[in-house]
């Protein structure tokens, strides 16, 4: 309440007391005659001060001190919203709540909300049509000697996870055995990076085993692999942040994180699905493994190398060579 206020508030009784008049004061005063009256009645200092709006009766608060203190501490350590928050403490605490209760929390100790920093310009989206269509593979060095190898359906997001000590071309096979076996749908294309475990002619020999394609991307653009990249950000904000890198049995917790993910967590970009229920949704225009391996050419599928300018010289030179 400023002093303004009250000053104007006893300018009005002032004029009050001179005239003698409610109805004449408040002409004066430019005011209504009830709101004089509401003031005559409170003419001290303390009643000319604006009366507290909280409601008299409020609703029984749905959330104790303990759950107070979870939700801050994942706020202050993590830095996520609500959202990401109610995910958290289902993950970690198998405790449910909504979003709306996560939010009455910040907000009665005053947290902030988060800053978004938005681009000018929306990216353009893309999904591929079927699950298995193409799926995104990379590694990600989380900690010395700590490989986190990741592929993801680039339609439904649904992935795969396992950790090892190096990033090699035996690891990088026995990782797309992994991929292949958990994974419901046919796999027609592989989409990497160039690195070297993935240019290794043992790996490449065993994509075309499987009839699989494989396509890398040019260098240095990991936007072309955004689904992956942006993946292995979620694993680090959700799961490394509380993971202890030094457990013997950390594959089992990864897997324990893989199934949340695949069939617990919603996915903002689909529209607050799973990926399970999104492959599920659109598996009807899947193919099967034997039409995969009817229409897989290897002919048209040879052995890439690392080096992109060499790769591109030699696809420019099979095609003139074909004409």
């Amino acid at each position: 309440m400023s002093a303004s206020q009250i000053q104007a508030r006893q300018t009005w009784l002032a004029v009050y007391k001179q005239v003698g008049s409610v109805s004449v004061a408040a002409r004066r005063c430019g005011i209504a005659r009830s709101t004089l009256q509401r003031w005559i009645k409170r003419q001290t200092i303390e009643g000319l001060a604006d009366h507290s709006r909280r409601p008299h009766r409020l609703a029984h608060q749905k959330f104790d001190s303990q759950l107070e203190e979870l939700v801050l501490q994942i706020r202050d350590t993590m830095n996520v919203g609500k959202i990401r928050i109610c995910s958290f403490l289902f993950q970690q605490h198998s405790i449910r709540v909504s979003a709306s209760t996560v939010a009455r929390i910040l907000t009665k100790h005053q947290r902030e909300p988060i800053k978004r920093y938005r681009k000018s310009q929306p990216p353009i989206r893309y999904s591929r049509p079927v699950p298995g269509d193409r799926v995104q593979m990379d590694v990600c060095k989380i900690a010395p000697g700590i490989y986190q190898y990741t592929a993801i359906d680039d339609c439904s997001r649904f992935k795969i996870l396992y950790t090892y000590q190096r990033r090699t071309a035996a690891n990088s096979i026995n990782f797309l055995d992994r991929v292949l076996e958990q994974f419901v749908y046919p796999i027609q294309r592989i989409q990497t990076d160039r690195g070297r475990e993935f240019f290794a002619y043992c790996f490449q020999e065993k994509l075309q085993e499987y009839c699989i394609k494989f396509r890398p991307i040019k260098p240095r653009s990991p936007h072309l692999n955004g689904k992956v990249e942006r993946s292995q950000q979620t694993d680090l904000q959700e799961f490394y942040r509380t993971a202890d890198l030094k457990d013997p049995a950390l594959n089992d917790r990864l897997a324990e994180w893989q199934f949340y993910y695949n069939y617990q967590r919603p996915h903002s970009s689909l529209q607050g699905k799973t990926p399970a229920e999104a492959a599920a949704e659109k598996s009807a225009g899947s193919p099967f493994w034997d039409e995969v391996i009817a229409r897989y050419d290897p002919k048209k599928e040879p052995i890439r190398v690392q080096s992109y300018k060499r790769d591109k010289k030699l696809k420019n030179f099979r095609k003139r060579a074909k004409t």
